[in-house]
């Protein structure tokens, strides 16, 4: 039933609340006296009490406090609070109260406080362990305040008049000794003791006022001597018991004697009880009643008390007999409860307060707990001139409380309606922020908003944009594969919602999606390709767009990392066939437990090696999305064991394949680094510089020892290179054997760079992280070995060019032209242009005699270094880095028989 308004059934209860009475204030209000004893406050009680010197005990305010002034209590920080006994015995004036504020503020253990013989007085926020007692004083609030003691909390005495207490925490109070005009209300008051919870002696004209009382064996609220025109409305009683009591004639839930009956009133409690019987609701004037209708038919009281049955929750926020049920203008009604929150109208339950009312009974007002609101529209998207519905989806509990408005935010004036829903039509187009507010009867309010895309009439068109996709990090998380593009839906023109669309690749692979976003892809292969969108909106309209878009691999520097094994088929077995290829899956982000590498890595360097071959044959390594290159990168002799290193693109999944042309073989596979744009460092080629010739210092490495080589900080080399590119060769090995080089002395990891064999001068180019002090160390497994260490280039801030991948491919084979004679050059050509190095693949193979081949830029001097040594009977690959001149690569053959020479391209450097 809608009520009749608070804020007029009030006017007759109100009382005057912090103090502040009808008359105006003078025009200026003293400053604020400062209390805070804390470690830090500097405090003194010699002084004036300022907030940069305060005092330090409440007393020496209370002394100093004049008229209009407020004492500012910082709360302790000590376990016994302030530990005083305070007396406030100063007065301020009629609108110029002295007042004593300190939320929590814990006065002291078994320490009182006494207001005696004051006026104009206010006390808010302390917390006391003993009582408080206000002794012929007028015009005294005591509010929010906590006092927890035996016996009375608070004893208002000695004539004092116009006393408030309200919103406390009271165990009992107590007003006697001609006390006049005293106002309980609001308070919870509650102990266990042998006297009354409310205790009136002749107190006249006092009213207890919507207080929630508990307690055992004694009255809750007791009335006596001459207090006549005092009141008892609003209250919630619980006059059931704890424990047995014994037997008291006298007690009662609400108890007035003889003598004070004829001026009391009492109405509007609700009153609990169990079945025990040991309280009774009522003793008035000597007669005992049990029920409300034999209450009100002797003493023609309490005509709206309730008495519910035993097990009632009153305290129920939803259906508790208490709720709007209560007297409005009952003498010392407050405008807020005991928690500070207004009196609020429940509209789920019908008003039967008087008069139609909607206050509650006892200290708690039940508020409607408005905790948000959701905002919903039908159509978010949409083209202007359609009519768009908003709807409220409230959280409260009392929603049918409500009332909303719309804000639409194109302008137009906001729609307040008590509905749940809302119409409006946008008239042009905008990103438009709508916001719904939602209001409760106490003005309490919670916000939601949501964006309407409000789009200019038209057909659907489709739009599309690919770019290149290049990664900024090396984090394992996320990140771009080689060959990926973004392709972009955003500048699609779509008047109304997209459904879905399709995106086809052009490389026989497609995605469709749901709603409109950005697509990413990574490609097989570098070319052009043809990317179709397709798009449909909610309505059934399509429309398709399309873009050509050229994808090559980008160039990248070079990350150095310490060297792992990836892959040994021996522990697998798994041997690499001929078959089928076999997928080796590259440390890409964190795809190899222990080694969390780039998401974002575009090529691998990898050392391979081969063992227990079956057949003569070579293997091919190549990057997975890719069919089967006509090239090699291995070669391997039937029982032997052969290793190169290989510069290979990693596939889309992260993954590179290797097959053997014929038979079987052992696969090991160990990782040396990664190139990827936009991260790693330069590379810069050096003229073929010797760094370590064990023939001519340091003698032959033998078995299961280690040489440590200075590789950064000399022969142009510089001291802060990353990585250096070098030619290994080891010569006069007396046992198979293999030779590992790796940056940290002290971290020597299961890989392998060489595989000496006797008889035999065998090379293998590597490009090896540098350690500390610039140095690299060899560790040589069995027997002993000569070793040759030759720099090309290095990895570092200074370097000069970047690396791209290609798709293996082969740029010259002599079987086709006739072999390359000892001391003859051929000239490759073929390669990218811009390129001013490469890296090769090089292959020796019908080798007649003992010798090596020597790679270096077109138009240049010959070097003395080798690239390769040839040996007679077999074929010789190795992984070269050598310059290029003119967009050509000369190889020369040395003194040794004549060989046929196969070149094949991994990649190349340019000028970055």
């Amino acid at each position: 039933m809608r009520p009749i308004r608070a804020a007029t059934l009030l006017t007759a209860g109100l009382v005057t609340l912090l103090g502040v009475p009808g008359t105006a204030a003078a025009a200026e209000t003293p400053s604020d006296l400062y209390v805070n004893h804390t470690a830090d406050a500097h405090c003194s009680d010699a002084g004036s009490g300022t907030q940069a010197v305060p005092f330090c005990t409440i007393g020496a305010a209370a002394r100093l406090v004049a008229p209009g002034q407020t004492v500012r209590i910082t709360p302790s920080d000590r376990y016994d609070g302030y530990d005083e006994n305070l007396t406030i015995d100063r007065s301020g004036a009629p609108g110029k109260p002295i007042s004593f504020v300190g939320e929590g503020v814990l006065l002291g253990w078994d320490n009182s406080l006494t207001i005696k013989g004051a006026s104009h007085v206010v006390v808010h926020g302390l917390q006391i362990d003993s009582n408080l007692r206000v002794s012929g004083s007028t015009d005294v609030e005591l509010d929010r305040m906590h006092i927890s003691t035996t016996g009375f909390s608070v004893t208002v005495a000695d004539g004092s008049k116009n006393v408030r207490v309200t919103r406390n925490s009271l165990a009992s109070v107590r007003v006697e000794g001609g006390s006049q005009n005293t106002v309980v209300a609001r308070n919870k008051i509650g102990s266990g003791g042998e006297e009354a919870n409310v205790s009136l002696q002749d107190a006249p004209s006092t009213a207890v006022t919507n207080n929630t009382v508990h307690g055992d064996c004694a009255s809750r609220v007791a009335v006596e001597g001459n207090s006549a025109g005092s009141t008892v409305f609003n209250n919630v009683i619980h006059s059931h018991t704890y424990t047995t009591c014994g037997q008291d004639p006298l007690r009662a839930a609400v108890a007035v004697s003889p003598s004070a009956a004829p001026g009391v009133r009492a109405d509007y409690n609700l009153i609990t009880h169990n079945h025990s019987g040991q309280v009774p609701a009522y003793r008035w004037a000597g007669t005992t009643y049990t029920t409300v209708a034999a209450f009100h038919a002797g003493t023609g009281q309490g005509g709206h008390d309730l008495v519910p049955p035993p097990g009632t929750d009153v305290d129920s926020w939803k259906d508790s007999p208490a709720i709007d049920s209560g007297d409005p203008t009952a003498p010392g009604v407050l405008p807020t409860d005991y928690g500070r929150q207004p009196i609020a109208d429940d509209p789920s339950i019908p008003n039967t307060g008087k008069d139609g009312g909607y206050i509650d009974r006892g200290a708690h007002e039940t508020q409607d707990r408005l905790e948000g609101v959701s905002l919903q529209l039908d159509q978010p998207w949409a083209p202007a001139g359609t009519t768009v519905k908003a709807t409220a989806v409230p959280k409260a509990l009392w929603p049918a409380g409500l009332t909303y408005h719309f804000d639409f935010g194109d302008g137009t004036a906001p729609v307040v309606t008590k509905a749940v829903t809302a119409e409006h039509v946008f008239k042009t187009p905008c990103e438009c922020n709508v916001t719904l507010t939602a209001v409760n009867g106490v003005g309490e309010k919670v916000y939601d908003n949501w964006s309407a895309k409000v789009t200019p009439p038209g057909p659907l068109t489709a739009r599309i944009t690919a770019t290149p996709d290049l990664p900024d990090s090396t984090s394992p998380i996320g990140g771009p594969r080689p060959l990926a593009v973004s392709v972009s839906t955003g500048d699609t023109v779509a008047p109304w919602p997209v459904d879905s669309f399709d995106v086809d690749f052009g490389d026989g692979r497609s995605e469709h999606r749901s709603g409109l976003s950005g697509v990413d892809h990574a490609y097989g292969m570098p070319g052009e390709y043809k990317i179709t969108l397709t798009v449909r909106d909610v309505k059934g309209a399509t429309s398709t767009a399309s873009q050509k878009v050229r994808v090559d691999y980008a160039p990248s520097g070079y990350v150095a990392v310490e060297p792992f094994r990836l892959l040994d088929t021996r522990t697998t077995g798994t041997p690499v066939h001929s078959n089928y290829e076999h997928r080796v899956a590259l440390p890409v982000g964190t795809t190899v437990p222990g080694h969390p590498l780039s998401g974002a890595m575009a090529s691998a360097v990898l050392n391979v090696t081969l063992t227990d071959a079956t057949q003569d044959g070579h293997l091919t390594v190549w990057s997975s999305g890719q069919p089967r290159p006509a090239t090699s990168s291995l070669n391997i002799k039937a029982g032997g064991t052969s290793s190169n290193t290989v510069t290979v693109p990693v596939g889309p999944d992260g993954k590179v394949y290797a097959q053997l042309n014929t038979g079987r073989a052992v696969l090991i596979v160990d990782f040396v680094g990664y190139y990827q744009p936009n991260a790693g460092q330069r590379y810069s080629p050096v003229a073929p510089t010797r760094l370590a010739d064990t023939r001519s210092a340091g003698g032959a490495l033998g078995g299961g020892n280690t040489r440590t080589v200075k590789v950064a900080g000399v022969h142009g080399i510089p001291a802060d290179a990353t990585a250096v590119a070098v030619n290994l060769t080891s010569t006069g090995a007396t046992e198979n054997t293999h030779v590992i080089a790796y940056p940290d002395p002290a971290k020597r990891p299961t890989t392998s760079n060489l595989n000496p064999e006797p008889g035999k001068d065998k090379s293998n180019q590597a490009i090896l992280p540098v350690g500390p002090d610039g140095t690299v160390t060899f560790y040589n497994n069995a027997g002993s070995t000569h070793l040759i260490v030759d720099a090309v280039g290095y990895y570092g801030k200074d370097g000069k060019t970047l690396f791209t991948p290609v798709v293996p491919k082969r740029l010259a084979d002599t079987r086709t032209t006739g072999k390359l004679a000892p001391g003859a050059t051929t000239t490759v050509s073929g390669l990218p242009t811009g390129a001013v190095g490469a890296v090769l693949n090089l292959t020796a193979t019908e080798t007649t005699a003992a010798g090596f081949l020597t790679a270096y830029g077109f138009g240049s001097a010959r070097p003395e270094a080798s690239s390769l040594n040839t040996l007679p009977g077999l074929t010789v690959p190795n992984h070269v880095m050598t310059p290029v001149g003119d967009g050509m690569v000369s190889v020369g053959n040395s003194w040794g028989g004549p060989n046929h020479v196969i070149t094949d391209l991994l990649g190349y450097f340019s000028q970055g």
